[in-house]
């Protein structure tokens, strides 16, 4: 019962909510501020932990980056040849040079090959010249490599302060000739930690140290910690170290103090860095954290009580008020004076509970407005729908704007139908004379309107005289009594451009209210235009049009495909459909350009096509793909062309590609440029050199010597073999054409085929030819004959195209059961869009060296067709100067 009792308290009570609702904030928010607590110390033991991580880690970096500098350093003075030479007075020049430009360094010197001093730089005081130091480490160390080192810490006798040595080995060759070094002073990085040591508050207690490989201390802030051994002070960090390792651990000093220490190696030299501090000073933020945490939950309880109180006594009783206030509004919705007289005094507060009273008042007022407002747009919206008249509709949309904003004088523009001038088609309030000459020009400049549909945005003036840009209008607002002004374009699409035009006689008198309003009747009046436009347009006679355009369409013996914006197919034609041979289901509605991908696939120059695929969807009417197909007809040709599709105004509404046929013209034109060509020059030019000839010997009235007839006949049988080869090269291409060509296959040497090739040739290649034929190629089964000519065309399309000067050769290659020949030469090379072409029958490259030298364009075509029979293939490879034509030939 009591449980009972205290829930329907806590329903009924807003008081005991809130204070339910207060315990259940706080409660959390000391949990979380725990929470936090634990959190937030362990995050910043963590980043103090890296904080001094990373700064070892800098160091390292640091120091790291000056052993090597140093070891680069060393490494060039190492090359000169006065150190290799051990050139004493070349070498004291360059180590002066050396230390001018490297403070860091206190000595430089050269050692022999027996370790002994040969020369040091400073010389004196004192010297060392003739010491022997073969017993350093880093001397037994540099007789065992190649490359620099850096030496340990110690004490160096010639200059009496600690030091480290950067080594470079000198070899030459198998010989060791001794070393050149240079002695580092460790007091450079023990200043830079120093410097950095006395950025902390608590310097004294700050410690850094670099440590050599053994573990001795080789730079620190403190000057007595030099060269001193850390490794039983501190023995797991120091074997980690030197391991390699890095991290950070927690651990006692001698003087039993914990401390953090963070170490990281250093590795061009096998050093480290070791960063240390007191935990009672690197951990103090954490520590004051956790008692601020405590802190503040001792406030945050005192001051839940304190606001506690206040809540109740100045907005839980005036909310009670405010509560019986709100169930008048809802019953008694007339009485709204009398209600604000009894709530005059709680309205009257300056705070948020006065401004809630205010606001109900307000909203009251507001919602009967939105109610009528909402009521008229209804009104208006059933007018539209429910009649096609656009007089009776436009009249009506004037009556409300009236009605809803008190504007009197509206009208509604709109352009004729012949596309001229913008006239009137309804109005309201306006003098019959100013309606009639509200007559505006598509180009007028000056109008207001009809600069509001040029820019599709509603234009709003707020005071005619006022504002300076208009003038021009004060003169005809004042004779029909308006100040204000408003033309807003409907959004139309198949009606006529119009715009809804509102003028009032006092100024600012638009505010955004009214302004959303006038949009909304704007769009109830652009439907009405657009439903009577679309009423006006006869579904009988668009039927008819669009079978008529079906039938031609279908008829054309062009191929038509039309797309939409996104690149989707809304049509096709029965020549596209016939080409791609699948159903209008799997075409209709699908990317274009998977139908050219269909239509692509048999294409020949399927690559190249589908390259310039997307630049032809996309095109103005500028791009355009050739491709030919085998076909059970033949070889057919083609050519598409994009275009765009724009509706009347100019606007793109899609995309369209035309497919031509171009198969009649193609063979055509090369027909008859291949036999102009062949009768023109290859016929004519033999024949008329042995009808001279002949006819120069038959010459009664002369007598030839022997050698000048012999000439003679030699010249005419030359020619006639040139016919010759023209009449087989004409009926090799017309087997091949045919499908009657015949191979008579025997076993044979590839090796001697290309050798007879090559001696063949004409003209020669002479000794331009360089071959790359392996020895011990396999017997193959092939027509001897027929390859020999595939070989010997590519040798003498070689040396035709490419200068006399410049080499041919002729690589043979085994490759995955294939027999891979390449021809190549240094000539002006094949266009990449002529690659395919070059293999066509009568086709010739145009270079400028094809005139000198005879041909019609047979030889490649020869050669392909004879590759292909042998089951082979035959290409242009890419090339970056001259051609390479290859071709392979299956060895099985």
């Amino acid at each position: 019962m009591m449980i009972r009792g205290f829930l329907s308290r806590l329903r009924n009570d807003l008081g005991i909510q809130l204070l339910v609702l207060y315990s259940l904030f706080v409660v959390p928010i000391v949990i979380m501020a725990l929470a936090f607590d634990q959190f937030a110390s362990d995050r910043l033991r963590q980043d103090i932990i890296a904080g001094d991580l990373t700064l070892a880690r800098v160091i390292a970096e640091e120091t790291d980056t000056a052993l090597e500098y140093s070891l680069l350093s060393i490494l060039e003075v190492a090359k000169y040849d006065a150190v290799i030479a051990g050139d004493n007075q070349g070498m004291l020049e360059i180590f002066e040079n050396v230390m001018s430009a490297r403070p860091d360094v206190s000595l430089i010197y050269r050692l022999s090959p027996d370790g002994i001093m040969i020369v040091h730089y400073p010389v004196g005081p004192i010297s060392s010249v003739g010491s022997n130091f073969s017993f350093r480490s880093y001397f037994k160390r540099a007789m065992e490599t190649e490359s620099p080192l850096i030496a340990l810490g110690r004490i160096s006798p010639t200059t009496l302060e600690p030091v480290t040595t950067a080594v470079m080995p000198i070899w030459e060759g198998e010989e060791f000739r001794g070393v050149v070094a240079a002695n580092i002073k460790l007091q450079s990085f023990s200043s830079t930690l120093s410097r950095i040591t006395q950025g902390y508050p608590e310097s004294d207690q700050f410690e850094l140290v670099i440590v050599d490989s053994i573990g001795d201390t080789v730079a620190s802030p403190k000057p007595e910690e030099l060269l001193q051994n850390l490794t039983e002070r501190l023995p797991e960090i120091i074997g980690d170290l030197l391991a390699g390792g890095e991290g950070s651990r927690i651990d006692h000093a001698q003087d039993g103090v914990e401390r953090l220490y963070s170490y990281v190696p250093i590795p061009s030299a096998g050093w480290g860095v070791i960063v240390s501090q007191p935990t009672s000073v690197s951990f103090h933020t954490p520590e004051l954290l956790h008692r601020g945490v405590n802190l503040v939950i001792l406030v945050i309880s005192g001051i839940g009580i304190f606001f506690w109180g206040a809540l109740y006594f100045n907005v839980l009783q005036p909310l009670e008020k405010l509560a019986a206030y709100s169930v008048q509004v809802g019953s008694d919705p007339s009485g709204g004076l009398d209600r604000k007289e009894r709530f005059l005094e709680i309205s009257r507060r300056e705070d948020q509970i006065g401004n809630l009273i205010r606001s109900f008042s307000w909203m009251e007022e507001s919602l009967q407005a939105r109610i009528d407002e909402l009521g008229t747009l209804l009104e208006t919206s059933q007018v539209v729908v429910s009649s096609l008249d656009p007089e009776i509709v436009l009249t009506t949309i004037l009556e409300q704007v009236e009605s809803l904003l008190g504007i009197k004088k509206s009208t509604i523009v709109a352009q004729d139908e012949s596309g001229g001038a913008f006239i009137s088609r309804a109005s309201r309030g306006l003098s019959p004379r100013y309606a009639e000459e509200l007559v505006f020009q598509p180009d007028e400049g000056t109008s207001i309107t009809v600069r509001a549909l040029r820019i599709g945005q509603p234009i709003i003036i707020q005071d005619v005289k006022a504002d300076a840009e208009y003038q021009y209008m004060r003169q005809r607002a004042e004779q029909e009594g308006y100040q204000a002004f408003a033309a807003i374009p409907l959004q139309t699409i198949h009606a006529p451009p119009a715009a809804l035009v509102v003028y009032s006689p006092e100024v600012n008198v638009f505010t955004d209210n009214n302004i959303d309003l006038l949009l909304s009747f704007a769009n109830q009046a652009a439907m009405a235009i657009e439903n009577a436009e679309l009423f006006s347009r006869s579904d009988s006679q668009l039927q008819i049009q669009t079978s008529r355009l079906e039938a031609l369409i279908q008829s054309l013996e062009v191929g038509l495909v039309l797309e939409n914006l996104s690149g989707e197919i809304l049509y096709i034609n029965r020549m596209v459909r016939e080409l791609a041979n699948l159903p209008d289901s799997e075409l209709l509605g699908k990317p274009a350009d998977e139908l050219f991908k269909a239509i692509f696939e048999d294409a020949e120059n399927k690559t190249e096509a589908l390259a310039r695929l997307q630049g032809v969807l996309n095109s103005e009417g500028e791009e355009e793909i050739t491709f030919n197909l085998e076909t059970s007809a033949g070889k057919k040709f083609y050519r598409l062309q994009g275009f765009a599709v724009k509706d009347g105004t100019g606007f793109s509404i899609g995309h369209g590609q035309f497919l031509q046929d171009m198969t009649k013209e193609h063979e055509l034109d090369r027909m008859k440029t291949g036999l102009i060509s062949t009768v023109s020059h290859e016929l004519q030019t033999p024949l008329a050199s042995i009808k001279g000839y002949a006819t120069t010997l038959l010459a009664r009235d002369v007598e030839w010597e022997p050698d000048s007839q012999r000439e003679f006949l030699e010249i005419i049988s030359n020619e006639a073999d040139r016919l010759s080869d023209l009449v087989n090269n004409l009926l090799d291409i017309s087997r091949i054409e045919a499908g009657s060509l015949t191979l008579k296959k025997i076993l044979c040497s590839y090796n001697e085929i290309v050798e007879r090739a090559i001696q063949q040739a004409s003209p020669s290649p002479g000794e331009r030819i360089k071959l790359d034929v392996p020895v011990d190629l396999p017997k193959m089964l092939i027509d001897p004959y027929r390859v020999e000519v595939v070989v010997r065309n590519l040798i003498e399309n070689a040396v035709k195209y490419s200068q006399s000067d410049l080499p041919i050769q002729v690589t043979v290659s085994l490759s995955d059961g294939n027999l891979i020949t390449r021809v190549k030469d240094f000539g002006p090379g094949i266009a990449k869009n002529k690659r395919t072409a070059v293999f066509d029958s009568f086709y010739r490259l145009e270079t400028g060296l094809n005139r000198e030298t005879p041909g019609v364009g047979l030889g490649l075509a020869i050669c392909r067709g004879f590759v292909k029979a042998h089951g082979g293939e035959i290409w242009v490879d890419e090339q970056e100067t001259g051609a390479c034509l290859a071709f392979t030939l299956p060895v099985d």
